[in-house]
């Protein structure tokens, strides 16, 4: 009722308003500068220009919705414009390039792509459009969309040709059109009509990508449709789309006029279409918040309590390179600084490339806590953790083993699990799966109370939410700026809360829990390599450098090395220990190695990894674990087996690491 009135009142206001003066009057408050013609249409403001001389129109609404939102009308711009007007009155812009002649073919693909990065980049465009494909738009939208997924907000379709054997072809129950037959064949460069008959990338082909990015899709048809049959074309399509996971509508219409042999029919319900294109906008939909994928547990009182009474800290983060790298590592700092400004303040970046929770475990008194104890602590291991075949039992290990170092130095520490996001774990949680080393970490943190952010499954559902997309502006496991920026925001959003003022509670020391896993690597420590382990077949490399073109990770190179290059020679470590294993830089001349504990039976291990082709990897590779307490001897020697890819067998020891 209130759309109907504000349509009668729109309607009355045109009668009332010369047109010209009603649009210029709308553009003067918020539209960009377009260049080309300025006319009038349908009481907005129109602008037609060239861009790469093809002719384009832009319809610009009367206050542009946030975001500049657009709607893109392939082909017949002025048919069915009623969607169109609801959607500018909405404060959406619609646009039209004329590709007439290509129907969908790459060569047109590559001009929509130029036009869309135009309008993105130069007008600020949405950088997620709606497509609107009318009968043989179909063709240019579906084939747009499929190897763009990550730009479409959501495909509105209208009687659409779906695969080109049946439209113009005639190929199936409709009469097709040879003179369009001719234009695709000539199009996307087809040899014969043969060639044209196997054509396997129309609409209704390839479109898993397209499902999986989640793009909603609505089909208006009519059933009666001779020209365009559904039966062979947007059912084929849909039921497809449908079985791929995509999100599919269609809509029947059957009331009013059927005109061209069921071609033609009235659009019974435009609102509906332009509700579902608002719907699946990104200006239309609630934001999520960075709070919904926090869990605050028993917060960080004991750090604010240090940051406020002695205006000192000392800040530790400790992770992989998505640590190591700047960004928003930097922006935290910054932000924490920002919240306690009279505190002066010690940073420590304790991030290396490719290790995750088990390196973590034992580097932590070498990286960390040698450089004093940490009063607040950030640690971030589930990509690496996953990318690196953990154990989920080491997982346990490792991260417990962390928590009960941190705290048995200094019971005061406060700290915060993260969980960055990758691929594989968004694939996770859009199948409802939590994955598996998020589950292991969150054991540690909700036995431990500690508060965690759970950036892997806040990403994924903002993806989902249609705030951003992953290839368009994340654009990988290793962010983007922008992506960065998801992390400070919501990183900081947590600290912020859990520094709430009237929020920090007592700050006393809390008992240690008692341990999830008898063997968890609290003690954890690494063992450098010296002359003393030197033995036939294994030599000491003060400064090791490689003498390939691999490349290396900083502390595992120009460093002490202990290299064995000689099969068969025994390398002997003792300990005392529930567990210990050796660090290697492993690369693309790693070998096997045979190793056994405590004279009991031999064990071979691979050390090339799938990365060591070209990177000396750093690795840590535990031999022993889940030991009694006490003195046990390693035992290490080089096999004359290799992995097929590795051009050697060498092993090169950078740490022995004992718990």
């Amino acid at each position: 009722m209130k759309r109907l009135i504000f349509n009668v009142l729109y309607a009355f206001i045109l009668l009332l308003v010369p047109a010209e003066i009603f649009c210029n009057n709308l553009l003067q408050d918020s539209s960009p500068q377009f260049p080309g013609k300025k006319s009038e249409w349908k009481g907005f403001v129109r602008y037609d220009f060239e861009f790469n001389g093809r002719q384009c129109r832009i319809v610009c609404p009367g206050k542009p919705a946030e975001g500049n939102p657009w709607i893109w009308n392939a082909r017949f711009p002025d048919w069915h414009t009623d969607i169109d007007s609801i959607l500018l009155s909405e404060g959406f812009y619609v646009t039209n390039i004329n590709t007439d002649e290509f129907n969908g073919s790459p060569e047109g693909v590559k001009v929509w792509d130029e036009y869309f990065r135009y309008l993105t980049k130069s007008f600020g465009f949405e950088n997620r459009v709606a497509l609107e494909g009318i009968s043989r738009g179909g063709l240019y939208v579906y084939n747009f969309a499929k190897k763009y997924p990550w730009r479409i907000s959501c495909i509105y379709a209208e009687a659409p040709v779906c695969d080109i054997k049946s439209w113009p072809g005639g190929f199936g129950k409709g009469p097709g059109s040879l003179q369009d037959w001719q234009l695709v064949m000539k199009a996307y460069n087809f040899k014969d009509e043969n060639e044209a008959k196997a054509y396997a990338d129309n609409p209704v082909d390839n479109l898993e990508k397209l499902a999986a990015a989640k793009v909603p899709v609505l089909h208006m048809i009519g059933l009666n449709d001779s020209i365009v049959p559904p039966e062979e074309n947007s059912f084929i399509l849909i039921n497809r789309y449908v079985r791929l996971g995509g999100v599919a509508t269609v809509v029947p219409c059957t009331r009013g006029k059927q005109d061209l042999s069921g071609h033609h029919f009235d659009i019974e319900t435009p609102a509906l279409v332009a509700d579902f294109v608002k719907t699946n906008t990104r200006a239309f939909r609630k934001i999520l918040s960075p709070g919904d994928f926090h869990l605050y547990r028993g917060g960080l009182s004991r750090s604010a309590a240090k940051f406020e009474k002695e205006r000192t800290g000392r800040v530790a983060f400790l992770g992989g390179s998505i640590t190591y790298n700047n960004g928003w590592r930097d922006s935290v700092s910054n932000a924490i600084r920002k919240r306690f400004p009279e505190t002066k303040f010690e940073f420590i970046n304790a991030g290396i490339p490719s290790l995750g929770s088990l390196p973590d475990a034992f580097r932590f008194e070498q990286d960390v806590l040698s450089k004093g104890r940490p009063d607040l602590l950030f640690v971030e291991a589930a990509v690496n953790d996953r990318t690196n075949e953990y154990p989920g039992i080491e997982q346990v290990r490792s991260m417990e083993g962390i928590v009960r170092h941190a705290l048995s130095v200094n019971p005061q520490t406060d700290i915060v699990f993260m969980y960055f996001v990758d691929p594989d774990k968004i694939i996770d949680y859009n199948k409802g799966i939590i994955p598996a080393e998020i589950k292991n970490h969150e054991s540690v943190a909700a036995h431990y109370n500690i508060p965690s952010v759970n950036l892997a499954n806040e990403v994924t559902q903002r993806i989902n939410n249609m705030e951003f997309t992953w290839e368009g502006d994340f654009i990988d496991l290793h962010p983007s700026p922008f992506g960065q920026q998801v992390y400070y925001r919501s990183i900081s959003a947590l600290l912020m809360k859990c520094w709430s003022p009237g929020l920090i509670p007592n700050s006393s020391d809390l008992p240690l829990p008692a341990m999830l896993d008898p063997y968890s690597y609290e003690n954890g420590r690494l063992v450098n390599v010296d002359k003393k382990y030197v033995t036939e077949g294994w030599t000491f490399v003060e400064n090791w450098t490689p003498d390939d073109k691999a490349s290396t990770r900083e502390g595992y190179v120009n460093v002490p090395m202990l290299v064995g290059n000689k099969p068969g020679e025994i390398l002997k470590f003792s300990f005392k220990g529930t567990a210990a294993g050796i660090a290697v830089a492993a690369g693309p001349d790693a070998g096997f190695i045979e190793y056994s504990i405590d004279g009991k039976e031999w064990k071979s291990l691979d050390l090339f990894t799938q990365w060591s082709g070209g990177l000396h990897l750093p690795w840590f590779l535990t031999l022993a674990d889940g030991l009694k307490k006490g003195s046990h001897t390693l035992r290490i020697r080089l096999s004359n087996d290799r992995n097929e890819a590795s051009k050697g067998t060498v092993c090169r020891i950078r740490y022995f690491y004992v718990n």
